[in-house]
């Protein structure tokens, strides 16, 4: 919780974030698409459950936009299928969630902005995604 606590304190209207430099939207990671399936589920999935797919898809998201090595991407999947938590969801779902996503707190207007890994421990915003690579990042998780 300190480390919570420091993040908000530093930035506490989630206004500091562009680019290569974040700062409360760091605790969002994974959060964008996790909140889609969330309202999808209607609220039956556990919130860390929808996060961990949600992380699993920002590390795919990442590594296609050429930021994120393949190894770190892959690894996001082994530790959080290692602990239990699901890494897929439903093939079917990505119009559903990219719609509920453009309703998502970290959107500007209708562009949607996620948190990124650009490597371990470093964060930055990538924002406006063309859908065509959100699509890529989707069919890594999709079952």
């Amino acid at each position: 919780m300190s480390v919570k606590a420091r993040v908000v304190t530093a930035d506490f209207r989630e206004s500091t974030s562009t680019g290569s430099s974040v700062g409360r939207e760091l605790l969002n990671y994974g959060h964008t698409i996790g909140h889609a399936i969330e309202r999808r589920e209607h609220f039956g999935w556990r919130h860390g459950d929808a996060i961990s797919v949600g992380m699993v898809y920002a590390a795919e998201l990442a590594r296609l936009a050429g930021r994120l090595d393949h190894e770190t991407a892959v690894r996001h999947r082994a530790v959080l299928s290692g602990v239990g938590l699901p890494t897929t969801y439903a093939a079917d779902a990505f119009d559903d969630l990219l719609h509920t996503m453009a309703l998502d707190k970290k959107a500007r207007g209708s562009t949607l902005r996620f948190v990124i890994l650009n490597g371990l421990a470093s964060a930055e915003i990538l924002a406006a995604p063309e859908e065509d690579l959100l699509r890529a990042a989707y069919a890594a998780v999709a079952r």
